[in-house]
C-alpha cells in the first residue's frame, strides 16, 4: 500500500458512479487533484439516487421529478467544487437494471473521454445492488470499448487502468484497499462537494472521518520519515488490472 512518486497520467480521468452521490464521498479526492493538474476530469452518473438514497427527500413529500431535478442540482453543484464536468443517464435507481442498451451508451463515453485512468464501484456490496450493477456495466463498456470492430464512434480504447473506489462499509464487501491516495491538498474541496448534498448531509462528518482514517494508514505506510501533514486526508483503492512498470516501487 505504500504510495509510489511516479507522475500521474496526463489523459483524462473518468469516473463511472451509479447514483448522484458516490463519485463525491468514494473519489472526491482524486477527480479534485486531477482537476488541478489540469486534466480533463469526467462524472458519468448512471441514476440520481432518486429512490434508494434520497430519503430525506421523500419524507420532506417531494414527488419523482423534484426529486431528480434536486439530486442532479446538488451533483452537477459537487462536480463544479471538485472542478469536474458531469453526465447523467437517468437510468433509475433501486434497481439499476443492467441492459445491452445502457452499456452501450457506457462504452461511447468510453471512447468519447478516451480515459487514462477509470474509477468506479467495486464488484462486491451486499447492502446496495446498485453499486456491483454499475461496476459490471462499466468493466464490460470498456473491454467493449477497446474492440476495434464495436460499433460505436470513435477510435478502440486502448487499456486504461482501473481502480475500485470504497464502498460504505468496506468490511462487508471484502474492500483491502492496495492503493492509499494522499487528497490532503485538496481536501477542502471535497468537504465543499460533499456540502453540496444535502440530501445526504448524515454523510458528511462520516466520509470526512474515513479520510482521516486512511491518511493515517497512508503516513504509516509511507514511513515516519517522509514529512507529511499530521491532518493527512487519504482515499482508498482497490487496482483490478496489474501495473507496468519498468522499476518497482
Amino acid at each position: 500500500m505504500t504510495p509510489t512518486t511516479s507522475r500521474s497520467p496526463a489523459g483524462a480521468l473518468l469516473v463511472i458512479s451509479a447514483h448522484a452521490g458516490d463519485f463525491v464521498w468514494r473519489a472526491g479526492g482524486a477527480i479534485a487533484l486531477a482537476a488541478e493538474r489540469g486534466q480533463r476530469a469526467k462524472v458519468l452518473c448512471l441514476s440520481f439516487g432518486e429512490r434508494g438514497e434520497s430519503a430525506r427527500a421523500w419524507r420532506e413529500g417531494l414527488g419523482l421529478d423534484a426529486i431528480k431535478e434536486l439530486r442532479r442540482t446538488e451533483a452537477t453543484n459537487a462536480a463544479a467544487a471538485l472542478g469536474a464536468e458531469i453526465e447523467f443517464l437517468d437510468a433509475g435507481d433501486y434497481p439499476l437494471l443492467e441492459t445491452p442498451e445502457l452499456v452501450d451508451r457506457i462504452v461511447r463515453v468510453h471512447r468519447e473521454v478516451d480515459p487514462a485512468v477509470v474509477l468506479t464501484h467495486p464488484p462486491a456490496d451486499p447492502y446496495n445492488g446498485d453499486h456491483p450493477a454499475a461496476s459490471r456495466m462499466a468493466l464490460q463498456a470498456r473491454v467493449l470499448a477497446q474492440a476495434i470492430g464495436y460499433d460505436a464512434p470513435g477510435e478502440p480504447l486502448g487499456a486504461p487502468p482501473v481502480f475500485f473506489f470504497e464502498p460504505h462499509q468496506p468490511e462487508q464487501c471484502d474492500f483491502k484497499p492496495n492503493v492509499l491516495l494522499d487528497i490532503t491538498p485538496v481536501f477542502d474541496k471535497k468537504r465543499k462537494a460533499m456540502e453540496c448534498l444535502a440530501a445526504q448531509q448524515h454523510m458528511w462528518d462520516y466520509y470526512t472521518d474515513l479520510a482521516k482514517r486512511r491518511g493515517v494508514q497512508l503516513k504509516r505506510n509511507a514511513g515516519p520519515n517522509l514529512g507529511l501533514s499530521h491532518t493527512t486526508m487519504a482515499e482508498a483503492y482497490v487496482r483490478l488490472y496489474p501495473q507496468t512498470t519498468g522499476v518497482l516501487a
